[in-house]
């Protein structure tokens, strides 16, 4: 299940790479017009998407400024260095963890257009929710498709896959909601439309990245692969208020 809820400054200081906090890079910078919170904890909106980001995991005041975005029984997506040893302070409780990795490209990834692909917009979002809903790339919320670009592929005018950018970091974009519909899997349709979103992130001067779930062997195989690398390790985290 590819994934990428956020990534939160780890609590021993400054990250040294802005990916060591996506999140609150986004949130505080290209994204920060979705923003709502504080100069010590930010969330995009729900209907957006569930990350949340902590501008340090070590910082009380940090967490009490979260709490107060969020009402009781709701869920913020955290995400930690792994082999962190972290829980969440009072006000709130653990809702999951799923081990995950960090992917860059790098400068053997190849990415160019895909000529069948279209660009997806708000009439498509409920075809996209349900394909999500099917194959299970990670959160895709009735306005996540705001967050960048999503292209699709179509056959017999049904969407069969998809692939958009998602975080955005100064200087990166995360390719996320990998998917394809099982029915035409093995054709290289996700492929294509990685390289096709690849493709527009570097035109635009960023870097693409990804997250994926660290079970998800098959994808990250298919990733290094294609050209991209490994760069860390890190925890997928929920955490419910209560």
């Amino acid at each position: 299940m590819t994934s990428s809820p956020t990534t939160a400054r780890p609590a021993a200081g400054s990250p040294a790479h802005t990916l060591d906090a996506a999140t609150w890079s986004a949130l505080t910078g290209p994204h920060a017009h979705f923003a709502i919170g504080t100069d010590r904890a930010r969330r995009y909106p729900a209907d957006v998407a569930p990350f949340a980001a902590l501008e340090s995991t070590d910082d009380p005041a940090a967490w009490a400024d979260l709490r107060g975005l969020y009402a009781t029984g709701e869920v913020a997506a955290l995400a930690v260095p792994a082999g962190t040893a972290w829980s969440p302070p009072d006000g709130w409780e653990p809702d999951g963890a799923i081990p995950g990795v960090q992917l860059v490209s790098t400068a053997a990834l190849r990415s160019f257009p895909d000529e069948e692909a279209v660009r997806l917009g708000p009439d498509d979002v409920a075809e996209a929710t349900d394909l999500v809903a099917r194959t299970e790339p990670g959160p895709f919320r009735p306005r996540t498709i705001e967050l960048g670009t999503y292209l699709g592929l179509r056959r017999d005018g049904r969407l069969v896959a998809m692939a958009g950018e998602r975080l955005h970091p100064d200087g990166w974009t995360e390719i996320s909601a990998v998917c394809t519909d099982p029915a035409y899997r093995r054709q290289g349709l996700a492929t294509g439309l990685v390289r096709a979103v690849a493709d527009l992130v570097r035109e635009r001067g960023d870097v693409p990245f990804l997250h994926t779930s660290a079970a998800n062997t098959r994808a990250i195989r298919l990733y290094l692969a294609m050209g991209f690398d490994l760069r860390s390790e890190v925890q997928f985290a929920a955490v419910r208020a209560v």
